[in-house]
């Protein structure tokens, strides 16, 4: 099997656009590698064979005729699959649509024009209202350090097809922790940005004030690059970010001595880290003070974001279930759960999103006194597949409670968050912690995960 896989996305697009390779040949070794370990993985939902070779031999013949490369020029990708990919269905995961997307979301066409080679969409849970991929349309996901565990969700199909080479990157979404909780598990870096930071067009909103879109990698670098090529708004979004710097030069830029606080404790009551989460922080905190940076252990005197939260949660899946063409195909639980979220009028949605304005101010009290807060990105190690197959509502909510206990705070408050590697656990799966930065500040976190990065290599097996 070629070695492409290997590269990462910074690299693959300079070998292409300096035709030492071709786009073709990585995208072939791209559809390779996912024909090889798919099958006992469950990362693609889709594959779009064809139509990647067709698209790569563009990029070539672009290069031949002298135009200028994108910073994704010839890169393979995946999209996860809540985002409109011309051609295919948006599936959301479950069987509610069966009529192809008839054109791509703002955010493909970006990538599209940046260079980079769709060649195939991934598996989520139904609407991704769960922290583990898994679900009686497209059953379950794999982690690939372990295929008895799960890789978290719900862009738990990204996660598996960059952390296995598949791709070097891939498109999620984060409504809850659904970026940082798979990049986690799988030894991935998964920055959250700001709200608005990413148009969420052709649809107003992801699940209003608390989704957002965003990448996968395996490279703080590569996420910079990307974000660098989808930000920005078009008109008929709800939420727009403020301005920032570039994210590709903050990866490339030494951070400074930053304030940084740190804490075990999380948002929600009654959950409990792994010790294994606890030993990481602290052993984060103390390379980030040998790295001569001022860090200190803080109460960051969490705000309870429940009633912002749970009001948008189901509002979200309202709004989702009622655009599909087939509601009677939606999975039980989803039914379930739409149902109960009935109460959720837009009177009451309204009010949480009122909420959502008081509880951000809360937690943002935090950033007066440091730059940056260091947290586990979640409290429990990867659980076995199957965590919530055959659960309803109520039993699913429960078993995500540790996912997204020090994730779900930051999509209601809209600061940026990523989950940055530390290394392995005991029981051989990747370790991640959870680094949130102040509003619009994500060059702060990328220049800082990217100090931890060089001080702290992660790598993957060759699987």
């Amino acid at each position: 099997m070629s070695e492409l896989h290997l590269l990462d996305a910074a690299e693959t697009a300079r070998r292409t656009s300096a035709g030492e390779v071709s786009a073709v040949e990585v995208a072939r070794a791209s559809l390779e590698r996912i024909a090889a370990l798919d099958p006992g993985l469950n990362a693609m939902s889709q594959v779009v064979a064809t139509e990647a070779l067709a698209e790569a031999e563009s990029r070539d013949t672009a290069l031949a005729a002298g135009e200028p490369c994108g910073p994704l020029h010839g890169v393979p990708v995946v999209i996860k699959e809540e985002v409109d990919v011309a051609g295919t269905v948006t599936t959301f995961g479950g069987e509610g649509n069966s009529t192809p997307a008839a054109a791509d979301a703002e955010v493909v066409r970006r990538l599209r024009a940046a260079g980079a080679v769709v060649v195939g969409k991934t598996t989520m849970p139904e609407f991704g209202a769960w922290p583990y991929t898994e679900g009686t349309s497209r059953g379950l996901t794999r982690n690939p350090w372990d295929p008895s565990r799960t890789p978290g969700g719900s862009s738990g199909g990204t996660a598996v097809a960059v952390a296995t080479g598949m791709v070097p990157v891939g498109l999620g979404g984060d409504g809850g922790g659904s970026i940082r909780i798979p990049s986690a598990m799988c030894g991935l870096f998964g920055l959250k940005p700001q709200r608005g930071r990413v148009t969420t067009a052709p649809h107003p909103h992801l699940w209003w004030a608390l989704g957002t879109a965003g990448p996968l990698t395996r490279t703080v670098l590569d996420s910079a690059i990307f974000y660098d090529a989808v930000r920005g708004n078009v008109a008929t979004d709800l939420y727009a970010a403020g301005d920032t710097g570039s994210f590709t030069e903050a990866a490339r830029t030494d951070p400074g001595r930053l304030r940084i606080g740190w804490s075990t404790e999380p948002v929600t009551l009654g959950v409990r880290p792994d010790p294994a989460h606890v030993r990481a922080v602290e052993a984060t905190a103390r390379l980030l003070a040998d790295l001569g940076h001022d860090v200190r252990e803080v109460d960051p005197r969490y705000p309870d974001p429940t009633l912002a939260f749970v009001p948008q949660f189901f509002a979200g899946i309202r709004d989702e279930a009622a655009m599909v063409e087939h509601p009677e195909r939606l999975e039980r639980r989803t039914r379930e759960t739409r149902r109960l979220g009935a109460w959720v009028t837009p009177r009451v949605r309204d009010w949480a999103l009122r909420q959502t304005e008081e509880i951000s101010g809360l937690a943002n009290r935090v950033f007066d006194d440091v730059d940056v807060l260091l947290t586990p990105t979640v409290a429990h190690r990867p659980p076995r597949v199957g965590v919530i197959d055959g659960r309803g509502t109520v039993g699913s909510t429960l078993k995500a409670m540790p996912a997204i206990a020090y994730c779900a705070l930051w999509n209601v408050a809209g600061n940026p968050a990523a989950n940055v590697p530390a290394g392995l656990a005991d029981d051989g799966l990747p370790i991640g912690v959870q680094l949130v930065g102040r509003s619009n500040d994500e060059t702060t976190l990328l220049s800082l995960s990217a100090q931890l990065e060089q001080a702290r290599p992660w790598s993957f097996p060759r699987w």
